[in-house]
């Protein structure tokens, strides 16, 4: 088992332009196995997709921008099974569909309690942006298109959008700090959630400019993908699952483990 302490030790100082690299390894994972890296990012997409569409049918259209922050939030969850390929493929094992296998028994224990954490941050994501909209809007209900006037046209629309995206970003990067590493750390090393969490500060303090430069990647990448009606998203969903394993094994290092159990 890992200690917070062992973990302080073993996180490595890496270029600051290493996220280029990282991207580039996970680039060539999804050419290894596009039909797997793609094919998921369509299911999850397309997932993301269905909840839109039945907000759409709903009458709810806004809060469609609420659900992409939700979305965004959960990401690092949901592209287990990107981690998985890039840990098969490292391994040289042939790219198939895995089902996600953990170095402990404890494991899908401590990825639960980052999950229930993520799940916690979006629900107060999404209270915190309904709250700001009924304050704004006094209360009323705006249709999509008279929403978008309203938020980009007025000064209190402007508003809004500026204390929500102050307020989206705290919320934000502290879910990158907390799952930059952690997820695919518990996949692969027998240790706890409260290390692989405390690993992500570590790599954050040894090196913030790396961290900071991806950050901003994974930001600018995640808006080119929704901004591409979504079809870009495919893409660059399992891309960055990718590249978020090779940030780990490089940050990290060591040896991929032995699997001992499915999750």
């Amino acid at each position: 088992m890992t200690t917070i302490a062992e973990v302080a030790a073993e996180v490595r100082e890496v270029a600051p332009d290493a996220p280029w690299r990282w991207l580039g390894a996970g680039w060539r994972d999804l050419l290894r196995a596009p039909q797997y890296s793609l094919g998921y990012g369509v299911l999850v997409v397309g997932g993301g997709g269905a909840i839109i569409y039945a907000l759409w049918r709903s009458g709810l259209e806004a809060v469609i921008p609420v659900a992409f922050g939700a979305f965004a939030i959960l990401g690092p969850m949901l592209a287990l099974g990107t981690y998985e390929l890039s840990r098969r493929l490292e391994a040289g094992e042939t790219p198939g569909v895995y089902p996600p296998r953990l170095a402990g028994k404890r494991s899908i224990t401590q990825i639960a309690y980052i999950g229930f954490t993520l799940m916690f941050a979006a629900l107060v994501w999404f209270r915190v942006a309904i709250m700001l909209y009924a304050l704004f809007t006094n209360g009323s209900y705006v249709p999509l298109p008279e929403f978008m006037s309203f938020a980009l046209g007025t000064g209190a629309g402007l508003s809004m959008i500026a204390i929500g995206t102050a307020i989206g970003g705290v919320i934000a990067f502290s879910i990158y700090i907390v799952t930059v590493i952690s997820i695919p750390m518990l996949m692969n090393e027998d240790s706890d959630s409260v290390t692989a969490i405390a690993a992500g500060i570590v790599a954050l303090q040894r090196n913030p400019r790396a961290m900071l430069l991806w950050a901003w990647l994974i930001a600018v990448i995640t808006i080119a993908g929704v901004a591409t009606a979504f079809v870009g998203l495919a893409i660059a969903f399992p891309l960055l699952g990718h590249a978020t394993w090779h940030a780990y094994r490089d940050l990290r290092g060591g040896r991929v483990s032995e699997p001992m159990a499915d999750l």
